[in-house]
């Protein structure tokens, strides 16, 4: 395999698997448009932003740009109604992903 030539503040021989090409914090914003924090339909807008993030696979980009984490239990009252009205739509993916996250935080082992 022919490498490029070495250039300053270019590592050719890295691994892609080092490159965080997705980190940026600040762009998760960008893919979850929500409303002004203060605008009565917030916690509505985040807890579906966190259920989109979940089926991405980026809840972390979703935690980022709502400014609350996987199951938070302040946002089970909007969780339930998206629940309901999933169920209600047969949603299955969106009623597995809410009954996920009612189920509470991840909890890791230390």
């Amino acid at each position: 395999m022919d490498r490029p030539p070495s250039r300053p503040g270019y590592t050719a021989g890295m691994s892609r698997a080092f490159v965080d090409e997705d980190a940026g914090g600040g762009e998760a914003a960008g893919r979850y448009p929500l409303p002004a924090r203060t605008d009565p339909g917030y916690d509505r807008a985040a807890a579906l932003a966190l259920l989109r993030g979940a089926d991405q696979g980026d809840t972390a980009g979703a935690e980022s740009a709502t400014g609350y984490y996987w199951g938070d239990p302040a946002l089970f009252p909007q969780v339930e109604r998206i629940l309901a009205e999933a169920c209600e739509d047969r949603d299955d993916r969106l009623e597995q992903l809410a009954e996920r996250f009612l189920r509470g935080p991840v909890r890791r082992r230390s």
